[in-house]
């Protein structure tokens, strides 16, 4: 996927029209990633990750060289990717940022990206990466890195193995089966999970495992495909649950989610691998009850992940010293004491193919009745199909897919009539922004 970009006019969220001139250039990157003459540079990093700031401190006990001043704020939906736009517009953007996987697109599209490509050590860093990690930052283009991939989402289903027991219910494999256990939960008095009508995330990580391709780029102009064949399965599938009231509604991250699990009354969750720590967390009372099994799969034998959530380390235009802000991302996304410290402190999963042989994730999990979970993430892992693409404004497309979700939960329609509302509203949103769109 090569992405044509155009000046910075404004983050994804917003429409406004501009006008169109030439994109920069990104040989420039790559002349410009050498070692500066400075004796000494001190970087800015904008992040919302939990604890950052004491991983970021042992990097500067042993580099005072390049020190690393951290800003933190909220997290990136709620307002640090709108100041990021706002200012790399006024030309003072921090040096490096956390920003999402599915957001990089809408920074890639304004030109306020460096390509840290050309920049030493980071081209030959690639093969410790998850590749389908790498492929979410270098857009498709082979020598390009617009951000060092950092953590990963890779999803499994968590279930009650208590209650599957007692009802003699057979952990599902398959979509199918999955089906099957939950007219047999239904009956116990359960629901087999809630479907989120609101974390339009979620659908996609279903939707990416199916082989879906929401979007695509040629390097002249974007495709919108929410309703591709293989998301439409997928919409169909949970709207024939929803028809038959197998699945709850609830809003997610409620009070009255976490209650749900947390009294039995939800029994599985189809989730990534930061989701061990929600339901921990959410459901207490349940502590010991719970196990993880793959994630179940539309062929029968298959062996196919999708992925929810993970972010990566970018270096802004306008940085004075690409070097060695890549120097710096590289070891906070690589280094065994830094990616320790992140799963400790902000339970971040990490992209590189090593970081899961981490200590830190051999160990049985308590909650999970000692089950060794993270084998099973890190199995999945490998399992996500590279080539899944975002879009330069997923901000107002998940916006819009929700609300169609929400009203179709009501029964004011169909979640497959959420998707095409969904791609006819990107489709405007993307010619309202002068992104060129092939229909």
């Amino acid at each position: 996927m090569k992405i044509p970009r155009r000046p910075l006019a404004v983050a994804a969220s917003v429409a406004v029209l501009v006008t169109a001139c030439s994109a920069p250039d990104d040989t420039a990157d790559a002349a410009a990633c050498t070692p500066g003459d400075a004796q000494s540079v001190t970087l800015t990093y904008t992040s919302w990750i939990p604890g950052i700031e004491e991983v970021v401190d042992v990097w500067n006990k042993a580099n005072p060289k390049i020190q690393i001043k951290v800003q933190t704020g909220p997290n990136g939906n709620n307002g640090t990717y709108q100041n990021f736009f706002n200012q790399l517009r006024a030309g003072n953007p921090p040096d490096l940022g956390h920003i999402e996987y599915d957001a990089l697109p809408s920074f890639r599209v304004q030109d306020g990206l460096f390509d840290l490509g050309a920049c030493a050590n980071v081209a030959d860093a690639r093969g410790q990466f998850i590749d389908w990690t790498w492929d979410q930052v270098s857009f498709g283009e082979e020598n390009s890195a617009y951000g060092i991939p950092q953590d990963s989402g890779p999803m499994a289903l968590f279930y009650r193995k208590d209650l599957f027991e007692k009802n003699t219910i057979a952990v599902p494999a398959t979509w199918d089966e999955y089906a099957a256990a939950a007219e047999k939960v239904r009956a116990a008095g359960g629901y087999i999970t809630n479907f989120s009508q609101s974390d339009i995330n979620q659908f996609a990580g279903l939707s990416w495992q199916a082989g879906a391709h929401w979007f695509a780029n040629d390097g002249d102009a974007w495709t919108v495909r929410l309703t591709d064949p293989e998301t439409t399965k997928v919409a169909a599938y949970w709207q024939g649950l929803l028809d038959r009231k197998l699945v709850s509604t609830v809003p997610p991250w409620t009070t009255e989610w976490d209650h749900a699990y947390n009294s039995g009354s939800a029994w599985t969750w189809v989730s990534a691998v930061w989701g061990a720590n929600s339901i921990s967390s959410g459901a207490p009372d349940t502590a010991g009850r719970w196990a993880v099994a793959p994630m179940p799969q539309w062929q029968a034998g298959g062996a196919v992940s999708g992925n929810w959530g993970g972010s990566s380390t970018a270096v802004f235009k306008g940085s004075a010293h690409p070097y060695e802000a890549a120097q710096f991302a590289l070891w906070l996304n690589t280094s065994e004491e830094a990616l320790t410290l992140l799963a400790q402190k902000a339970n971040l999963y990490p992209a590189t193919k090593a970081g899961a042989s981490l200590p830190v994730y051999a160990q049985g999990v308590e909650f999970y009745g000692g089950q060794k979970i993270y084998e099973v993430f890190a199995q999945a892992a490998t399992q996500v199909t590279p080539g899944f693409v975002w879009g330069p404004t997923m901000t107002s497309t998940y916006a819009t897919t929700s609300d169609g979700f929400k009203t179709a939960v009501s029964g004011g329609g169909t979640l497959t009539g959420a998707l095409a509302a969904a791609q006819r509203s990107t489709v405007d949103t993307l010619k309202s922004q002068s992104i060129p769109v092939k229909e």
